[in-house]
């Protein structure tokens, strides 16, 4: 089966902080590095490392070839990314001695994708394939109808969360990840609770306390406890287990099974710094060794 993944191309600007800065507050970094990123090329990597066949749906501007070609040498197919006159995306991320962080992100050609560019490439989809996509690019409804109506499982990771952008698409979803502020935040939007959304499958990751996922239909929840790490830096590590999350699915995994796969990639992942271009593949993670 096939990932098609509507995703945000993102070069990652990474500053190493003594503390995350507050308001009005001019702060000197440690180190500077640039990664790959964009929570889309970040779950395009890890579905992909996880042993997925990836296609990647999105833009990137003439700076972004580079990109491009790191994603096609991890293994993604690239076909389906164009290339537009204006700047790539870009994050500025300061990340603390903790490993916890702080983004500023511009979405450049993220937001120039066409729904006929979105339309074009799914007409290689098969019913079975699965469609994932994330709210930093343009052309996301238009993208979840064309996916639920050929048969694709359609999954939306709700970041950045904007409670219209998730409203809009919560009829073709097959499967909702967001984490427990964004829940918090659809709670609050929708006025009903999880449990109560038309969703088949919602997952809520909880940060060092695992994950927790609601089986709508059958009125059940299940908690999925973290792994024990030391944390150095958690940019990229939602991304990660969303990846993965989506990859097991795809290669039939139950959905407990894959959520046990996707929180030890996700724990793997919080011990490395960088984004995409230190995600784990999937012998790492199997390998793992805790304690």
């Amino acid at each position: 089966m096939t990932i098609w993944n509507l995703g945000s191309i993102n070069a990652d600007l990474v500053y190493r902080v003594p503390h995350l800065p507050a308001p009005g507050e001019t702060l000197s970094a440690t180190a500077r590095e640039v990664w790959l990123g964009g929570k889309g090329a970040n779950m395009s990597v890890a579905a992909a490392r996880a042993g997925a066949h990836v296609r990647h749906v999105g833009a990137v501007g003439r700076d972004g070839a580079w990109m491009v070609e790191r994603l096609l040498e991890y293994g993604v197919d690239t076909r389906g990314i164009a290339t537009r006159d204006g700047a790539s995306g870009h994050a500025v991320i300061a990340v603390d001695p903790a490993g916890e962080n702080l983004i500023l992100l511009h979405p450049g050609a993220n937001r120039e994708v066409s729904g006929e560019t979105v339309a074009a490439a799914l007409e290689e989809a098969a019913p079975g394939d699965s469609f994932l996509f994330q709210n930093e690019t343009s052309a996301q409804e238009e993208g979840a109808a064309a996916a639920a109506a050929r048969g694709l499982r359609v999954v939306h990771a709700a970041a950045p969360f904007e409670a219209e952008a998730v409203r809009a698409v919560l009829p073709h979803l097959d499967l909702l990840v967001l984490n427990a502020v964004e829940a918090a935040q659809l709670e609050a939007a929708t006025g009903r609770d999880l449990s109560d959304l038309t969703v088949a499958d919602i997952v809520v990751t909880l940060g060092s306390e695992g994950c927790r996922w609601i089986a709508t239909a059958r009125g059940e929840v299940v908690t999925i406890p973290a792994l024990p790490v030391t944390p150095v830096d958690t940019t990229g590590a939602g991304d990660t287990f969303t990846g993965y999350l989506v990859a097991g699915l795809d290669r039939g995994m139950p959905m407990r099974q894959a959520l046990g796969l996707a929180t030890r990639a996700a724990a793997l992942m919080v011990t490395r710094a960088g984004t995409a271009d230190v995600i784990p593949d999937l012998a790492e993670v199997q390998a793992m060794r805790l304690g």
